[in-house]
């Protein structure tokens, strides 16, 4: 026997249940007995005035009136009695289980468990109770295709027959460290407590076992991952330093430190893997281009792929005038949909050759006709809009290059840990010099008069503003402000000052000329959709109005702040929203609190929860069946340490201490297929 036994070695288990079992999540006998209950009903007997309204309670008595049957409508029915609990008689309703009727003897002895009405001193009984329940019963995650007593019945089987094959996965040092429960007891008492203390102690135990073994399989990623053979980029340093000497600007620490981070992974014979990080307008690209211009010296080709055509062209058009003006003749081309078949093919061509340097572009890099000479770094701008296939199809279609992905909404330490585990994570946590903190505001809607008539103040002083809408066109549906109407209005309102307007449903062409004008200052206002949530880089627009900003998310919010702010002039970001809900209210003060997006983006993860954070499930965010990642930290920081601190030993996997450990990893590594 084993706990790895297919689920129908149980008896009561044959295919078709099995198929409906397979469909939670459970296979096998270890499946089962690791598939927790997510929460306890307390089955001790109460007196009714021990018991508050809307409480779920069991209340045990003498049945004091026949039981009545009542059918009405398709499949309903409710069965009634009286069951005399102390010298309280409480009327007891079953609505939709006929069946109950022929339980119901007067004067027998009885549970029930339900709801309580205090007011009309009745109870919604949900089931009845038997003298050999413990007081607290386990209920468990079901399907309409299997019901939760099914499931109990299943687990208290499998514990039965397979209680002594299970052995200890958390080592013994770790256990006595933590003050863990012995395996054996821990799954005892997660499905048959006999207190409240006895669940959560049992609870705390399955939690950390559960982030124990996620990190150890992080860990086993990156080792393995670090034995495959990588390119040894080799680049001529004083290239590098030659190219940093010509900027017109000053790194920051941040970005020197992150800059040799990156150039010692190159330099390695071991594939990188490493996750940049920084905040909206910290200097990332500046980075990029470093080791892509590294990877280049080195006689390789560099890629950038980025998630818009406006982005790939704002890359180019800066790697090629940065390259430039260091006196570098590297050539940068541009790859996206909107490419003619002719200029398409023609890029193609070069990119195989060899004649192409740097190649920037979006989706197009990574359709099956992309073939690249030699290339030795890829980097990925902006990671979190694209899906771990994307970034594997760019991997397998190279030939493993190193990778260098970037992204500017800044991860919590409890994403960092989980989705990012097996990546290496560079931060740049400081701005560049002479950056002034964006003033931000939170207005309501009936000031927006007020606030286009600043904003033409600003403009007499030469600034220049974006105006941001939810939608492009009016909405039957949505009362939010759009792009088309704003457009109308303040073309007349702003005169003498030229407005533009700029969303997705223009064609690529017409989207440049409408940046263009607006970067040469032909255009002073942009009224403009999310389009430009990224990649827009301007220096003299000081102004980022968000008309309905509660129709966005932080991340989005902080996103498009950050598009203003780029350059040594104050600039100013004014959110117009009239949340109706306590959650937008929370949005807007997070906002306008704070410019820090590490702050930011740890506020977002406590209001939303790290099922719906920009980015996760492109990310491969785990789901966790006991531990909550995001309250639980310190012990999910606690087990990636130890995890760290085992597989470090040498000869960790033959320690007859970790045996245990070691067995349960290589037979349930199948879980984690998904991870790359």
């Amino acid at each position: 026997m084993s706990l790895f036994d297919l689920i129908t070695k149980l008896p009561g288990v044959g295919e078709k249940r099995a198929l409906v079992l397979k469909q939670l999540g459970i296979r096998t006998i270890e499946d089962l007995l690791t598939y927790y209950p997510y929460r306890y009903d307390d089955l001790a007997s109460r007196l009714p005035s021990q018991t508050d309204d809307g409480q779920k309670v069991t209340f045990k008595g003498t049945i004091s009136s026949p039981a009545l049957l009542l059918r009405f409508g398709y499949k309903k029915s409710r069965v009634s009695f009286h069951l005399l609990v102390g010298h309280d008689n409480i009327a007891v309703s079953f609505f939709n289980q006929p069946w109950i009727k022929e339980q119901i003897e007067l004067g027998q002895e009885m549970a029930v468990f339900g709801v309580f009405d205090a007011v009309h001193a009745s109870l919604s009984g949900q089931k009845i109770i038997h003298a050999d329940n413990d007081s607290l019963a386990a209920i468990y995650p079901a399907s309409q295709s299997i019901h939760e007593k099914t499931i109990q019945q299943l687990v208290a089987h499998a514990y039965q027959q397979y209680a002594d094959e299970i052995v200890e996965i958390v080592p013994a040092d770790l256990r006595q460290t933590f003050r863990l429960l012995p395996r054996v007891q821990q799954i005892h008492d997660m499905h048959f407590p006999d207190s409240a203390q006895a669940a959560k102690l049992a609870r705390r135990s399955a939690a950390f076992e559960e982030f124990f073994l996620f990190q150890m399989r992080i860990q086993l990623l990156k080792i393995s991952s670090a034995k495959h053979q990588g390119r040894q980029i080799n680049y001529d340093a004083a290239v590098i330093e030659n190219f940093i000497a010509q900027l017109p600007y000053q790194l920051t620490h941040a970005q020197e430190k992150v800059i040799q981070e990156v150039l010692s992974d190159l330099k390695r014979p071991l594939h990188m893997n490493r996750l940049l990080q920084g905040d909206v307008g910290s200097g990332k690209t500046i980075v990029a281009a470093v080791a892509m211009l590294a990877s280049i010296s080195a006689g390789f080709q560099a890629a950038i792929m980025v998630p818009t055509e406006i982005l790939a062209q704002q890359h180019a058009s800066n790697l090629s005038n940065l390259y430039e003006n260091a006196g570098l003749h590297l050539r940068v081309e541009l790859l996206t949909s909107g490419l003619k078949a002719a200029a398409r093919r023609q890029v193609l061509q070069d990119l195989e050759n060899g004649e192409i340097d740097v190649i920037v572009g979006t989706h197009a890099l990574i359709q099956p006709d992309v073939r690249f000479h030699h290339l030795g770094l890829a980097v990925i701008d902006e990671q979190h809009r694209f899906g771990v296939k994307q970034r594997a199809t760019l991997r397998k279609q190279a030939e493993n290059p190193d990778i260098l992905a970037m992204t500017a909404t800044p991860i919590p330490r409890t994403l960092a840990i989980t989705a990012y585990g097996e990546m290496t994570i560079s931060t740049i946590d400081e701005l560049p010099q002479g950056r002034q903190k964006i003033i931000t505001k939170w207005v309501k809607s009936n000031q927006t008069d007020h606030v286009f008539d600043w904003i033409k103040g600003q403009l007499a002083k030469g600034a220049q503003a974006y105006v941001v809408t939810p939608l492009i066109e009016e909405s039957e549906s949505l009362d939010v402000q759009n792009a088309e109407l704003i457009y109308d209005r303040l073309k007349s309102e702003l005169l003498p000052y030229r407005v533009s307007l700029l969303h997705g449903r223009l064609t690529n062409d017409e989207k440049q000329q409408v940046i263009d004008d607006f970067s040469n200052n032909k255009t002073q206002v942009l009224v403009t959709t999310t389009v430009i949530e990224v990649g827009v880089d301007i220096k003299n627009a000081t102004i980022m109005v968000i008309l309905d900003a509660d129709r966005f998310g932080i991340a989005q919010l902080h996103q498009l702040r950050g598009r203003v702010g780029r350059g040594d002039k104050q600039s100013y970001a004014i959110l117009v929203s009239d949340p109706k809900t306590q959650y937008g209210i929370d949005r807007m003060e997070a906002i306008a609190a704070t410019t820090d997006g590490f702050v930011l983006a740890e506020k977002d993860l406590e209001l939303r929860g790290p099922g719906d954070v920009i980015g996760i499930k492109q990310a491969g965010m785990p789901e966790f069946n006991v531990g909550d990642p995001i309250h639980d930290l310190k012990m999910m920081e606690t087990a990636q340490q130890s995890a760290i601190e085992i597989t470090s030993r040498e000869n960790w996997d033959t320690d007859k201490n970790n045996a245990g450990l070691v067995k349960y990893l290589s037979l349930t590594m199948y879980r984690y297929k998904d991870f790359d």
